[in-house]
């Protein structure tokens, strides 16, 4: 589709991630009003939003390993409690956009996702595709997932993206978090690397650490593999990673301003 971006609100720029189920509620309104503004400035923009669960599912799920298996009775009532604490998060997401007038429309993962060993198996997504083609933004999130091997597990959103991507092959996908870019020197952050290609990310494995808060799907390390994967691919022609925290970022960085970690195929 011409002009689809995809945009992800990281579980930890729009929830306290080390606290459990805390909205960063002026962080959320404030984001959702810049995509209002980005949809406003340019009519013919298509968006697909995806947002993490940061201090709502990621807890339970550390706490029953539901990425890994879910088998037991008691691991069952794990599966339930992230799958109740991920759709709270996305009711209170959904209310915000809304109430910024986008015509946001949700996807629940867990009722249209079947996944074998913790890979999609399949998701008919002609619905999603209806929602583009008029005008609506759909909105997915991550979840607890059935899976024929695992019993459950979770996907992300950036794994649902990969899939996504696969499907419609948006122009660009933006990964907003609280972060400004990919740190060269984390955790020391003293400074950002401003592009990432197939061919330098081998180089840079040992600075792709994981998240100091919990997060089950694997922290930065594998966001980034996940999406110069799509680039190389030729699925999306870049991905951006940067802080949905400074005020107008978010809705600059639809607008094709640069900003944070650029993920392409040549630097």
């Amino acid at each position: 589709m011409n002009n689809l971006v995809f945009l992800k609100l990281g579980g930890s720029l729009i929830t306290d991630k080390d606290k459990p189920h805390t909205v960063r509620q002026d962080v959320l309104e404030r984001i959702a009003q810049e995509i209002t503004s980005a949809l406003i400035s340019n009519p013919q923009l298509r968006l697909m939003i995806g947002h993490g669960s940061g201090s709502f599912g990621h807890i339970p799920a550390q706490k029953y390993q539901t990425r890994q298996r879910v088998t037991t009775p008691q691991e069952w009532l794990g599966f339930i409690e992230v799958w109740r604490e991920a759709i709270s998060l996305n009711f209170l997401v959904m209310k915000a956009l809304h109430k910024a007038g986008i015509p946001a429309i949700s996807f629940s993962p867990c009722a249209q996702i079947l996944a074998v060993d913790g890979k999609i198996h399949s998701w008919d997504t002609v619905q999603i595709r209806s929602a583009l083609i008029h005008g609506l933004v759909p909105v997915v999130y991550g979840d607890v997932i059935f899976d024929s091997i695992r019993g459950g597990t979770i996907f992300s959103t950036e794994e649902q993206f990969e899939f996504l991507a696969a499907e419609f092959e948006p122009e660009k996908i933006l990964l907003s978090g609280i972060e400004p870019g990919v740190w060269k020197d984390y955790p020391e952050r003293t400074e950002i690397i401003p592009s990432i290609t197939p061919s330098t990310i081998s180089n840079l494995d040992k600075n792709l650490n994981g998240s100091e808060s919990p997060d089950v799907t694997g922290g930065m390390k594998s966001k980034v593999h996940a999406m110069i994967n799509l680039v190389e691919k030729g699925f999306c022609r870049e991905v951006i990673i940067f802080s949905g925290l400074e005020p107008g970022l978010v809705s600059a960085v639809i607008s094709g301003q640069k900003a944070g970690t650029r993920l392409c195929r040549n630097s």
